[in-house]
């Protein structure tokens, strides 16, 4: 069997949609050395668009495929590199991450999550010849404009299916929605059911479910089947929108990052996933709005945050545990004044041991991640650390006789404490 190879990057990205590739323009600007993996298009689902119209800067609108044409080309341009395959496994653990594909081992220093999601659909015959731009749309937001004066199908009847239908009647002449429920059972609100029983612009097709899909080249007709009858009932439509949720791309992060019931990558705000160097942006995530502005913002964080990591990674290892010297670290908090009056007598016991010492200060509000890295959650405190980076002491013990007398325990050359 063929050895894999193995290549080394700054950055690995999971998943080429809008959040993904501003990771990586944000990532490849900043001069990491980045690699973008996606699976099969750039762009993921916003390239099925064929209208956005939401999407800052551009108030004529523009189509998704020309969209993240730009978002290509600009991640490119900062020397992003781009390989066409899919992830096969990753190890996300330990410090050097590994991202596994059919033919290479990818090793990384930070992992970005942008795998993005899938709508789920009905799987009713001929349903994959009509997805996306031939006559079957997930997104009214997005294509709710072009259907202007037409007769669309709604399917569906959750929330999301009824708020969409109700915002594709400003704009269409009919909403059919099929429901698979008895007159007027829904899966909604009841504020959003009464609200489209009361539409005049909706009608209801009730306990249905769509048998097939139909028409040339693109979709002209969906047939429904009544649950109760079994009568298969054709319904002809310009479009339909299928509401039935969707399905986050996470089958290989399973039991490797922390999840939410419905499997989608659990963040903070600083799209940390709760591993060193792990970030997750775009639809993968757990939240409430899924638009491509929004997997920008995230996007834009997570490039911002894995910059961050690895500068405060190489800072923790070359300078804050440094080997050159005795280390001592004093952890202070700069609006606290008692803490904030120590750092001169800091700077003075470093002084004092004529260069057998090296003395590094954190503030704790504003290098957290440092202080997490060591442990420490308090303030102010000292650390003592030998030239071998080992950690022999933590203390809250800040005044200068028990400073002294421990830097005093791991010199070479002791020195007496003058208090």
């Amino acid at each position: 069997m063929r050895e894999k190879k193995t290549e080394q990057y700054d950055v690995v990205i999971i998943g080429g949609g809008p959040s993904g590739l501003t990771a990586a323009i944000y990532c490849g600007r900043a001069r990491l050395n980045t690699l973008l993996i996606e699976k099969s298009l750039i762009g993921g689902l916003a390239t099925y668009t064929n209208e956005i119209e939401n999407f800052p800067g551009f108030p004529e609108g523009t189509s998704g495929l020309g969209l993240m044409e730009l978002f290509h080309k600009q991640a490119k341009k900062f020397g992003v590199k781009i390989k066409l395959t899919d992830v096969k496994s990753v190890e996300l653990e330990e410090e050097t991450k590994l991202v596994e594909t059919f033919r290479t081992t990818y090793e990384a220093k930070t992992v970005i999550i942008a795998s993005g999601g899938r709508p789920r659909i009905t799987r009713a015959k001929n349903e994959d010849k009509y997805l996306f731009d031939k006559g079957i749309s997930f997104c009214a937001t997005c294509d709710a404009a072009a259907n202007t004066g037409k007769t669309v199908m709604v399917i569906g009847s959750g929330d999301a299916a009824i708020e969409e239908g109700t915002f594709l009647s400003k704009f269409a002449k009919e909403v059919i929605v099929s429901v698979i429920h008895d007159e007027p059972k829904m899966d909604c609100n009841e504020i959003a059911r009464d609200a489209a029983l009361a539409n005049p612009k909706m009608t209801f097709m009730w306990n249905t479910l769509v048998d097939s899909f139909e028409g040339e080249g693109h979709l002209d007709t969906v047939n429904l089947k009544n649950l109760k009858t079994g009568e298969i009932t054709p319904v002809k439509v310009d479009n339909c929108f299928e509401f039935i949720g969707y399905e986050p791309n996470t089958e290989i992060f399973v039991d490797k990052v922390n999840m939410s019931k419905r499997k989608y990558v659990i963040t903070n705000e600083h799209m940390e996933t709760g591993i060193p160097g792990v970030f997750a942006c775009g639809d993968v995530r757990e939240k409430e709005l899924k638009q491509v502005a929004t997997a920008v913002g995230d996007g834009a964080i997570a490039g911002v945050a894995a910059e961050k990591y690895i500068a405060e990674t190489e800072m923790f290892a070359n300078q804050i545990m440094q080997k050159e010297k005795i280390g001592l670290i004093y952890v202070y908090n700069a609006i606290d004044v008692p803490s904030r009056e120590l750092l001169p007598m800091m700077q003075e016991i470093e002084n004092a041991f004529d260069k057998q010492v090296k003395l590094n200060v954190i503030d704790q509000y504003k290098g957290k991640s440092l202080c997490d890295r060591l442990g420490c959650d308090i303030e102010p405190m000292t650390i003592f650390y030998t030239k071998a980076g080992e950690v022999v002491e933590t203390s809250t013990r800040c005044d200068k006789k028990s400073v002294m007398e421990q830097l005093n325990k791991l010199v070479a050359s002791p020195i007496e404490v003058a208090l």
